[in-house]
């Protein structure tokens, strides 16, 4: 069963069984949602914060949802939005540069287990980590949860074309560090 027919299948169970229906979506999403949050807000511990804040809003939004979208991407907005979210409480309590947390990050022990790759891997995550936010929310998702700009539109609220140029520039950006490094 692809994941099309499986979430429309947790939508139809949900009218049945809410409790299930949302067990299933919990174990068909949350692997991919974490990993989708983690490349936004970085550290672990903010990462499960979101998530567990995206399954609570979830909960209390599904019997709203009303299927403009597919389920997977109404689901990687709410994730989306609430890293953001962890992302703004973080600059506004630390008043930190989120480039210093990064750098930490990518220096830390907790970096080390992330990016548990070989060393080109590291060298990817490391421009990554070098991009503006926008641009490195918009070539994750591309990249590495593969994306189509049209649904990114949806999450985002931007217009394909914007998406595409920020895609752009941040290939560009990457390429650039690669080379000088």
């Amino acid at each position: 069963m692809n994941e099309s027919d499986r979430d429309k299948y947790i939508l139809t169970l949900f009218k049945q069984d809410k409790n299930e229906a949302f067990r299933l979506l919990i174990v068909n999403h949350r692997e991919k949602l974490y990993h989708h949050i983690r490349r936004i807000v970085i550290l672990h511990e903010d990462s499960d914060d979101a998530l567990q804040n995206t399954f609570i809003k979830v909960w209390e939004n599904l019997e709203k949802f009303r299927s403009d979208s597919t389920l997977s991407t109404w689901l990687y907005r709410i994730a989306t939005n609430e890293a953001l979210a962890i992302l703004r409480k973080r600059k506004k309590v630390n008043s930190l540069d989120p480039l210093t947390i990064e750098s930490f990050f990518y220096s830390s022990d907790e970096g080390d287990s992330w990016f548990d790759g070989d060393e080109a891997e590291k060298k990817l995550q490391n421009a990554i980590l070098q991009l503006p936010e926008k641009q490195r929310l918009v070539f994750n998702m591309r990249y590495y949860n593969n994306i189509r700009y049209k649904d990114m539109s949806k999450i985002l609220k931007t217009s394909v074309g914007a998406l595409k140029a920020s895609y752009h520039h941040a290939v560009k950006k990457i390429e650039n560090f690669l080379l000088e490094d």
